[in-house]
């Protein structure tokens, strides 16, 4: 019998996600502080959620995509919450970029229940996400990991077992400091190249074909280039993930050089031009104080992922 999947959070990469689980014949529960959110879906034969208990009682698996740890912690926590709908045989899957130590404080509040929990963020960007082509990290045991494989595979193309509960969240705020450092380089070659007077179509060029390249360059750097820096995720989330990242090092006596001088960058950035701004808007920084406008034309203002999507499967093994 196919699973009942519920899904809480439906911004910008969870209501994708979610799309895909309906796109490939789910049945699914929807739920967002945002109804109007949810019309879409609901209007496409998926069910509401009238609250995170009763989700957790009629579903086998639900989903949770929210933007905070204490976002997550509300839903589970709350009188009317996950925690109180959930019991043996149950699964939760924290799709969030969250923080480890609360991803596990929280499962181990799930497994008492006797449900299993299981951290599974994504990585790849939101168009990305749209197509389900998305790369997905789940960190539990193999168990957990082959009981919602085959939901993870209708939500993304290439699935990495990362460890237990908590080893996927601090993959994933690894690569999003790395996606960071990436954004912060591109930024300065592209300025760097436009005042020494190079054509910004023949840069970005070059550094696509060369050493220099990057996922960063090749996705965000195109909306750069175009002018709009949409990327579909804002200075505030950078802000949020690099702060995780730099808990994870600090609580593993890493003494980081480069990561505080990011989140400096980002804090600036996200003080000056707003939370809400689109990341890769970091460029305006070097821009004013250049007085330099870096944009070329040919380049599209917004990501589209133009891979067909294809059946999702498990990398590493």
């Amino acid at each position: 019998m196919a699973p009942r999947v519920g899904f809480i959070g439906l911004g910008n990469v969870g209501a994708k996600l979610a799309g895909s689980l309906l796109r490939n014949g789910v049945a699914l529960t929807v739920r967002d502080l945002d109804r109007s959110a949810a019309q879409p879906f609901l209007e496409s034969g998926a069910a509401w959620g009238d609250s995170p208990r009763e989700m957790a009682a009629a579903c086998d698996v639900v989903i949770t995509c929210l933007p905070s740890p204490a976002a997550s912690a509300a839903v589970l926590e709350a009188d009317d919450g996950l925690l109180a709908g959930l019991g043996p045989g149950k699964v939760w899957a924290e799709m969030s970029t969250t923080d480890e130590a609360e991803v596990r404080r929280l499962g181990a509040r799930v497994a008492a229940t006797g449900a299993a929990a299981v951290d599974c963020p994504v990585s790849g960007g939101c168009h990305r996400a749209a197509t389900g082509n998305i790369a997905i990290f789940a960190g539990c045991d193999r168990e957990t990991f082959e009981r919602i494989l085959p939901l993870l595979t209708a939500m993304g193309r290439r699935i990495l077992h990362t460890g237990p509960l908590g080893s996927a969240t601090v993959l994933k705020v690894v690569t999003n400091y790395l996606a960071t450092a990436n954004l912060v380089a591109v930024c300065e070659a592209l300025v760097t190249a436009k005042a020494a007077g190079m054509d910004l179509n023949t840069t970005y060029e070059a550094i696509r074909i060369s050493s220099g390249n990057s996922f960063v360059h090749e996705t965000e750097g195109q909306v750069i280039l175009n002018g709009s820096r949409n990327i579909n995720f804002t200075m505030d989330l950078v802000v949020k993930d690099m702060t995780l990242f730099q808990s994870v090092a600090d609580r593993s006596g890493v003494p980081l050089e480069l990561s505080p001088l990011l989140l400096g960058i980002f804090g600036e950035a996200q003080e000056r031009y707003g939370p809400r701004e689109w990341s890769p808007n970091v460029i305006r920084r070097l821009e004013e104080r250049t007085g330099l406008r870096i944009c070329a034309p040919g380049f599209p203002a917004e990501l589209i992922d133009e891979e067909p999507e294809e059946p999702g499967f498990e990398v590493g093994v």
